[in-house]
């Protein structure tokens, strides 16, 4: 499991140095098999303080010479603003905005900057070099997470958060350590920021910052909205429910999205990275359904809502999963469904026909409890691990499955 330091200090101060604190987990049971470090000492590609920083963009004007170009004001916080050439898509649909009251904030790179070239494969360093691109002078760059090393991604710029301070070094902002840690099978307590966070806090002395919640909920009650049948309470010992309407489905904030990238998790969209994020966090899955196709569903069978029936597979049942692989079930297999069928592996995996994508307003949210041992042979029998069934397969106590929703 990824854990990054920036993420753990939200529930633990760290005082020892990176080595240190991996070296003490280690000893204690958790196998800090690798550290990775983004940008500072210790990292390939250290940023220089001096010419990676935070800036804000001001304007975006046409290129004289390119149609695909753009000519983008930079206030870094120097003493005047400074001309960047980019083709970023992100960038490319601000031209002609005028001057932006509240601009993107995104990563400079001043000239003699060293940076991975984003249009060559693999991580190649390259040094920031005056040059003309279409006949207009360029000696700096905004930055995509390739350039930094923080990803592959490259389609567009880092466009970052609102509170990032323009002129601060970039290292101070975006910098951080990972620590890829062996939990082991039977420390399911560990499984999450949150867990290794209480361990670091028994093995430095420091205080666990437990996280407060404050959660308010408005509309009709759920139960108008849902029903919930447990055929096999042996198998799921707990099944909640959350119904979240007027949705709009969209890229996460860039904060969630580094967070996700840095433990391992490829962001999708907002519902689905919000999903991961809490499991992550605090150790407990939760999927989210498009509540408007169980809707549709349960409108076919006659129903004025859906019920949602968690019970073992029946013979002969085939369910395509996320992945988009069609699936034979067996009655091993504990699956969530409706009067319908299934429509997700109790969990492993939800199915495809109820994903939410870019269409959905309105989310069904379950946070379960299902038995490790069966979620462990679902796994090896279907060939299907995932990050969830890695937590519930170490089995988590039931009561988190309501801090989960």
């Amino acid at each position: 499991m990824k854990v990054p330091i920036s993420w753990l200090k939200d529930y633990v101060d760290i005082t020892l140095p990176i080595e240190e604190l991996a070296r003490r987990l280690t000893l204690a049971g958790m196998e800090v098999e690798h550290i990775e470090y983004y940008g500072i000492p210790g990292a390939e590609l250290v940023w220089d303080r001096s010419k990676i920083v935070i800036a804000q963009i001001t304007e975006v004007r046409a290129h004289p010479n390119a149609d695909r170009l753009v000519l983008a004001d930079i206030d870094y916080g120097g003493e005047t603003l400074h001309q960047v050439v980019t083709g970023a898509p992100n960038i490319f649909q601000l031209k002609g905005a005028g001057k932006l009251a509240n601009g993107p904030k995104v990563v400079f790179a001043k000239e003699g900057s060293v940076l991975y070239d984003g249009h060559q494969a693999g991580k190649v360093l390259m040094t920031l070099k005056p040059a003309k691109l279409r006949g207009v002078r360029s000696d700096s760059m905004v930055c995509s997470e390739k350039e930094l090393g923080l990803s592959d991604e490259h389609e567009g710029i880092i466009l970052l958060d609102d509170d990032a301070p323009v002129g601060a070094p970039a290292q101070d902002y975006l910098g951080d350590a990972v620590l890829d840690i062996a939990i082991l099978p039977n420390i399911a307590r560990a499984a999450s920021i949150l867990g290794v966070a209480r361990e670091v806090a028994a093995l430095t002395g420091q205080t666990l910052k437990q996280p407060t919640y404050e959660l308010k909920g408005s509309g009709p009650n759920v139960a108008d909205g849902v029903e919930v049948q447990i055929l096999d309470p042996d198998l799921c010992a707990r099944f909640t429910a959350t119904i979240v309407r007027g949705v709009k489905v969209g890229p996460s904030p860039y904060w969630l999205q580094r967070r996700l990238r840095l433990a391992g998790q490829r962001p999708i969209n907002n519902i689905v990275d919000v999903s991961n994020y809490v499991m992550f966090d605090i150790g407990q899955p939760i999927h989210t359904f498009d509540y408007d196709k169980l809707m549709k569903r349960a409108i076919e069978q006659g129903d004025a809502r859906p019920t949602i029936i968690v019970r073992r597979a029946r013979t002969g049942e085939r369910l395509t999963t996320l992945d988009n692989v069609e699936r034979e079930l067996n009655p091993d297999n504990l699956m969530i469904c409706d009067r319908a069928g299934p429509v997700g592996v109790a969990g492993v995996m939800g199915g495809l026909e109820t994903e939410v994508d870019d269409h959905t307003q309105n989310v069904l949210i379950e946070a379960a409890n299902f038995d490790f041992i069966n979620i462990r042979k679902t796994t090896q029998q279907m060939k299907l691990p995932s990050e969830a069934a890695s937590r519930f397969g170490r089995g988590i106590h039931p009561a988190m499955a309501l801090r989960g929703n």
